[in-house]
């Protein structure tokens, strides 16, 4: 039945392909090779088949020299792109302290000016009262002498009396109008005096009033510089924050929590901000602007530890070379591709992601030559497929140090790195972590 087969197919394709013959000749004898139309159809399939498999290697080659050839450029101007960007966000960082370093020195110089000219008040009242304490004293003087002196007068008028034989008449007209006169002559002296320090007393008083309106005027114009100063650097801080925090919340991790661990062990300069504000009690400054500043103080700090939380999560890329994707995560072939495969030049180095420990630098079944490196907040990374290994287990890395070399250890079907990032010992997709940190830094 299969012959039956072939030979319809052979007649069929005979008007196109008609049988030919392949005469093998020698010096005794004549031979020949029968080529039928099937034949002959395999062979041109065949032909073809190679020539086209040729073409389409030769295309992919051609495209992946053109791909890898642009894979660099692009690679290079988003290292530039992000190289300024972090320069911009550290001279603005740089900026915002110094600018908060200045809104502190301007605060603790105008606090020791009010509190200067809250003295200069106080010692002015002082006197005041002092000055009214001085009258009442003169008025009782006044009043004691006055009292002496009509006490004296009595006396002088009895004696008078027993001396001219017991009456007040025989005292002389003179006598009287000179009492009157030393009488008058005190009184207007206690009069004019009382009148003069009333003058400067009236006086003080109004370069008091004076000096207290100036204090309040100056200690009004502080206040409403130091509110400028105080919402320029609030806005500041907020506009800072908001693309850390969209960063780490786009990478699940919660930033408060990162915050809060990142406190726990850090053992750099620092600590609570509540002894740098002049006048501060137990729970912070007492007055409003003191709060903003330790508000504004507060937002720096935090800025600072996101700046620390973000060195020790796997944000950066492992691969500053040239390179392309060629593997994404997820299911592949009915099985979890835990990575993403980076496609690049044999001995391309590779590096840390984030600060951490290494606790894997070896052979690993599947992986090749691997690096596996512990970071904070339960996460880790593992490279694999290497060529080269450059670290050892217990080394302290750092983002961005070379750590290997992209190779095809292992289960490999080309030169390429095959990066994860791990949660817990849970494989996750390292571009939620890449493009997280992609419009930050």
């Amino acid at each position: 039945m299969h012959r039956r087969l072939m030979d319809r197919v052979n007649t069929a394709i005979e008007g196109y392909l008609p049988e030919r013959r392949l005469f093998l000749k020698s010096d005794t004898e004549t031979r020949f090779v029968r080529l039928r139309p099937v034949a002959q159809l395999l062979m041109l399939s065949g032909g073809a088949m190679l020539i086209g498999w040729t073409i389409i290697v030769s295309a992919i080659f051609f495209m992946d020299s053109i791909g890898s050839g642009s894979s660099r450029d692009q690679a290079l101007r988003e290292r530039e792109v992000y190289e300024a960007r972090l320069a911009t966000l550290t001279a603005d960082r740089d900026r915002r302290l110094a600018e908060a370093k200045a809104a502190e020195e301007r605060y603790a110089v105008a606090l020791r000016q009010v509190s200067s000219m809250q003295t200069e008040l106080m010692a002015s009242e002082e006197r005041r009262r002092e000055l009214e304490t001085g009258i009442e004293v003169i008025q009782k003087t006044l009043r004691r002498a006055v009292a002496e002196r009509d006490a004296a007068r009595g006396e002088l008028e009895a004696l008078t009396v027993a001396a001219v034989g017991g009456t007040p008449a025989g005292r002389s007209e003179a006598t009287e109008n000179a009492d009157l006169s030393q009488t008058v002559d005190f009184l207007t002296g206690a009069l004019n005096a009382t009148a003069e320090e009333r003058d400067l007393m009236a006086v003080a008083a109004d370069a008091a009033r004076a000096e207290t309106e100036e204090l309040i005027y100056a200690q009004r114009l502080a206040e409403e510089r130091n509110d400028e100063i105080f919402t320029q650097l609030e806005e500041a801080v907020t506009i800072s924050m908001a693309p850390l925090d969209k960063m780490f919340s786009a990478a699940g991790l919660d930033p408060d929590d990162l915050i809060e661990t990142v406190r726990r062990g850090y053992s750099g300069q620092g600590g609570t901000l509540g002894p740098l504000m002049p006048g501060a009690g137990p729970d912070g400054p007492a007055d409003a602007a003191g709060r903003r500043a330790a508000a504004i103080l507060e937002g720096l700090d935090r800025m600072n530890m996101y700046r620390i939380a973000a060195e020790k999560a796997p944000f950066a890329i492992p691969v500053k070379s040239s390179f392309r994707f060629t593997s994404g995560f997820g299911r592949r072939w009915g099985r979890l591709h835990a990575g993403v495969d980076l496609a690049g030049s044999y001995g391309t180095p590779v590096h840390a992601t984030a600060d951490g420990v290494v606790v894997k630098a070896g052979p690993m079944s599947g992986y090749g030559r691997l690096v596996e490196i512990r970071h904070e907040f339960g996460l880790s990374t593992r490279y694999g497929h290497l060529s080269d290994i450059d670290v050892s287990v217990g080394q302290r890395v750092s983002r961005g140090d070379r750590i290997g070399a992209m190779g095809n250890s292992g289960n490999s079907t080309g030169t390429h790195l095959h990066y994860e990032v791990r949660v817990n010992g849970d494989p996750k997709n390292p571009m939620t972590y890449i493009k997280a940190a992609k419009d930050v830094f």
